[in-house]
């Protein structure tokens, strides 16, 4: 029993520390670092699609070389009918703060 033990233990830390890696996602390649976190969101009204298979995407703030800007949300039509929007986000990194983008899945 002890054998046993003693030789699966460095193999679950090892698959654990393995898995804790392949789910940590990396910076894209050439992100853009900011020092200071966005502001908070800002609040949008959103009107009616315009039709079927419209999604609305929100508003976020956009690192503008000096400052952050925002970029107004928009309804945007899915590129098949079982598209899902997953939104972009700031993401705090060592380095600072840096944007990931939405994509449709």
């Amino acid at each position: 029993m002890r054998v046993f033990f003693r030789r699966s233990v460095p193999l679950l830390l090892g698959g654990s520390l393995l898995l804790f890696v392949a789910c940590v996602v990396p910076p894209p390649p050439g992100a853009v670092y900011v020092a200071t976190a966005p502001p908070a969101p800002q609040v949008e009204v959103i009107g009616v699609a315009p039709g079927p298979d419209f999604v609305w995407i929100n508003g976020y703030w956009r690192w503008d070389g000096g400052r952050y800007a925002w970029n107004a949300g928009r309804w945007e039509h899915g590129p098949h009918a079982n598209a899902v929007w997953v939104k972009g986000e700031w993401v705090h990194h060592s380095r600072g703060w840096y944007w990931r983008d939405g994509h449709w899945r």
